[in-house]
């Protein structure tokens, strides 16, 4: 079976588009083609590359979760940087002045909550005001072979979920901005253009070649990553400030497992991790052939053995999974199945809105 690929290799397809015209990108550092950054590419191919715009973690990937990054000029390429997760998240009608058309080519892992799409939200809707056409590079989803989690209850929209969409939502990029347009999740008329990814189909695996953020560093953290996020909303470490995110999770209280790490400061990966210097203990999931799924029980699990009930949920839980129920339904002591079983119908008709979107099979 041929091997997926990002659009960004299908230059051919690309060039003619970007001729003759200022542009500006939307990218960071999984941008690449094979070995080579798409600024590079596109700069020795001569397009009048004018601004690159970064998303969390900046351009080159190196800041930590949450971490204001400025606007600067690339020493690379002299090419000005513009932040967008800085003073604005959208680009302003300013940054957009001098350029013709916008692209945006960044890996996304498929999970509501990372905020790459928000940026892809916000940079569609600038371009939309500000009658700016808008290319899509399409990367392949690794978790696009399934849906799951609650649908976004849009009255807790926010940064980490913008759009009414469950937690797994099984789109490209691509695929969620032929949504986003077609569901007037937009007011703009907007002049959208999504070049495809070359082989993928949903049902594909695929393993991301550069890691999409300083604490999704392989493809365990990213299979996790739906299930175990949830817990940046309780009082329990996913084991940043470790080399491990995402494929651990611990509290400082030896009840809650025997799997034992202690979170540190690292820099470029967690300055200040929940729990610093504290023993965490909980459970290991590495090497362990974890499913791609999401589930609830592992935030069911830890509330129960929870000593201190009132402090294990933080005020971030709910905007994370995009639900107000959930939170009571643990305290009220209802299994994973009678939670989910409230959720069946809102996913359903969301599936049928998503089969109208999508470009692979």
């Amino acid at each position: 079976m041929a091997q997926p690929l990002p659009a960004a290799y299908d230059l051919k397809k690309i060039i003619p588009l970007l001729k003759g015209k200022k542009v500006g990108l939307v990218v960071n550092q999984t941008s690449m083609i094979g070995n080579t950054h798409l600024v590079d590419s596109l700069l020795r191919l001569k397009i009048d590359i004018k601004t690159i715009f970064g998303p969390e973690h900046g351009f080159r990937g190196s800041a930590d979760a949450g971490e204001k990054v400025n606007s600067e000029i690339d020493s690379k390429t002299g090419i000005s940087v513009v932040s967008l997760y800085g003073k604005n998240k959208k680009p302003t009608s300013e940054q957009l002045k001098n350029i013709d058309i916008l692209l945006f080519d960044i890996q996304d892992v498929g999970v509501r909550f990372y905020t790459y799409i928000s940026t892809m939200h916000y940079a569609m809707e600038a371009c939309a005001e500000n009658k700016k056409p808008f290319i899509i590079l399409d990367r392949p989803n690794p978790n696009g072979m399934y849906v799951g989690g609650c649908v976004l209850d849009t009255s807790l929209k926010s940064f980490v979920g913008m759009h009414p969409i469950p937690i797994v939502h099984g789109l490209t990029v691509g695929e969620l901005a032929q949504m986003i347009v077609g569901e007037k999740w937009i007011k703009e008329n907007l002049n959208l253009t999504v070049i495809p990814c070359v082989n993928y189909t949903h049902s594909m695996s695929y393993a991301l070649p550069v890691k999409p953020s300083p604490n999704l560093p392989n493809d365990e953290s990213i299979k996790l990553y739906a299930s175990l996020c949830l817990f940046e909303g309780t009082n329990v470490s996913v084991a940043r400030g470790t080399n491990f995110p995402f494929q651990a999770i611990g509290f400082p209280d030896s009840s809650y497992g025997n799997y034992v790490f202690t979170p540190i400061s690292i820099e470029g990966m967690a300055k200040n991790p929940m729990h610093e210097n504290k023993k965490c203990y909980g459970i290991d999931f590495k090497n362990k052939n974890n499913k791609r799924e999401f589930t609830l029980k592992y935030v069911i699990d830890f509330y129960n053995k929870s000593k201190d009930k009132e402090k294990y949920f933080n005020n971030f839980f709910d905007k994370l999974i995009g639900n107000k129920l959930v939170k009571s339904q643990i305290q009220e002591g209802k299994s994973e199945q009678e939670i989910t079983s409230t959720w069946i119908a809102d996913l359903e008709k969301y599936k049928l809105i998503r089969k109208k979107y999508l470009i692979y099979p």
